[in-house]
């Protein structure tokens, strides 16, 4: 997938979290196997991210640290405006991460 079409797929699906304004404690967890997910890399566990597809990825990198992730470093899951109504493992990583200021 280009760059550009990971863009508007990541900002569609932006917008769209942000017009549901779901409450993610009763949120259900995003799978690995999800059209959204797989668009992203997504995987629940950073250390399983292949490294050859997204050379971008660095250890360390996890959502808990992301600027986008919506829980607190130390939770175990959080939201995540890329994955609409769903909650990211605190130790997962996607091709969207972006390091918190």
């Amino acid at each position: 997938m280009s760059n550009r079409r990971e863009f508007i797929a990541q900002v569609s699906f932006f917008s769209t979290a942000m017009m549901a304004g779901t409450a993610m404690a009763a949120a259900p967890m995003a799978s690995e196997t999800d059209p959204a997910s797989k668009g992203l890399g997504y995987v629940a566990d950073a250390t399983k991210t292949d490294k050859v597809k997204y050379p971008k990825y660095a250890a360390g990198q996890v959502c808990s640290n992301c600027a986008l992730y919506q829980g607190k470093a130390t939770d175990a899951a959080g939201g995540c405006p890329l994955f609409a109504g769903k909650q990211v493992a605190g130790k997962g990583w996607c091709s969207a991460y972006a390091k918190k200021a």
